[in-house]
């Protein structure tokens, strides 16, 4: 290849428009006394081709020099540096859908389905915690069931929900990689089941607090702070946590609280808001909070933002109790199994289950709100003035 570096940085610069070689096939190609063009070339089997290495002098000779030298390790062993730099580029792009950004991409284009957004974080906590931290920095075509199988094998078995939201948002993942046109393996996610195998775990029910206890645990909720408030609530209008938590003072006409469909995990996508009739104790614990309210929030936190879905939890743990706020949901449903005579639906819509199939609930337009209301005054009853008597609630009148 002859001598190399036979230019010099300031012949570079000031030479005139014509072409100088540098030694080792590297040239300079001046179009003028300003600007210009690197040009390597080199021999591919019987071919001469020339490679560009960048304008001259935005590539400073040194910078061509190095570009030089590699290129000419890819010719001593055979290779075509311009089949060689190719690949590299289609890797390099290959490196840039990372499962790490693809799942965020994903989860952000699912944020209007999610409950308030998303914000609380769980549907992308499982990817987060036991997915991402392994395949993460992957590029998502490299993918495959053996990488999936590794990553959820220690939890597969001994965190079984948790593995299971977490194979179903790497599905979603990898159905959101392959509609921005990338080359993955939509079946990785159902091969690496089959090799995980069935999950032995049984499912662990919330704990719930039996209900002749709920009325004694209501009446220990008597300091008048957030969280005392927030729980009575909570148990008088067997909701979940997230719309109780979140619950806007414009939410709430006369005795009906109007949630969003949106905060309802049954009703996404629904046209309408559920509506929850609020007994005479209920409205008198809105009434007690509506002073510590904050921007129209019922039940905020100290610094800004909404009591966490922890807040009641952790005092419950601090009692000491088994059971957790969730679990008054059990408990309202079996008072009103082994109390009442509460037609079926009635008792399930008070839960804000969805009732029936979608043919059925086209033809179905009630919310049985007016044989709700009788049932939640008779809840508030039980609770707040303990009675030990059989409830028969019929068809309302």
């Amino acid at each position: 290849m002859g001598e190399l570096n036979k230019l010099s940085a300031l012949k570079a610069k000031t030479a005139e428009a014509g072409k100088y070689g540098d030694g080792g096939n590297l040239w300079l190609h001046k179009s003028s006394a300003a600007n210009g063009k690197w040009l390597f070339f080199f021999r591919a089997g019987n071919r001469r081709r020339e490679m560009g290495l960048g304008p001259f002098p935005t590539v400073s000779l040194k910078e061509a020099r190095t570009e030089a030298d590699k290129w000419r390790a890819v010719v001593r062993i055979g290779g075509d540096p311009i089949k060689e730099r190719q690949r590299e580029r289609r890797e390099a792009e290959r490196n840039l859908h990372l499962l790490k950004d693809i799942a965020a991409d994903a989860f952000e284009s699912r944020k209007a389905e999610l409950k308030g957004d998303g914000k609380a974080g769980r549907w992308f906590s499982p990817l987060e915690l036991h997915v991402l931290p392994r395949l993460g920095d992957m590029p998502v075509a490299d993918i495959d069931q053996i990488d999936i199988r590794d990553t959820l094998s220690p939890i597969w078995h001994d965190k079984a929900d948790t593995a299971r939201k977490a194979m179903n948002r790497l599905s979603i993942s990898m159905k959101h990689a392959a509609a921005l046109g990338l080359d993955v393996d939509l079946m990785a996610v159902e091969k690496a089941k089959a090799l995980l195998g069935k999950q032995r775990h049984v499912a662990k029910h919330i704990p719930a607090m039996p209900w002749k206890e709920v009325p004694g645990f209501y009446a220990s909720l008597n300091e008048g702070t957030t969280t005392h408030l927030a729980l009575r609530l909570l148990i008088l209008t067997a909701v979940r946590s997230f719309p109780l938590r979140n619950l806007h003072l414009d939410q709430i006409e006369g005795d009906v609280w109007a949630i969003p469909a949106e905060a309802m995990k049954s009703r996404k996508g629904a046209a309408s808001a559920f509506r929850v009739p609020l007994s005479q104790e209920a409205l008198s614990v809105v009434e007690q909070a509506r002073p510590m309210s904050r921007d129209g929030m019922l039940f905020p936190n100290v610094r800004k933002g909404v009591i966490s879905d922890a807040t009641m939890s952790r005092y419950m743990e601090r009692r000491k109790l088994d059971a957790r706020p969730h679990g008054f949901r059990s408990s309202f449903r079996d008072w009103v199994a082994e109390t009442t005579n509460t037609p079926h639906d009635v008792a399930e819509t008070a839960l804000g289950h969805t009732v029936g199939g979608s043919v059925e609930r086209a033809y179905r337009r009630t919310d049985h709100l007016e044989q709700r209301r009788v049932l939640m005054e008779r809840w508030g009853d039980f609770i707040s003035v303990p009675q030990n008597r059989v409830l028969h609630l019929g068809t309302a009148k």
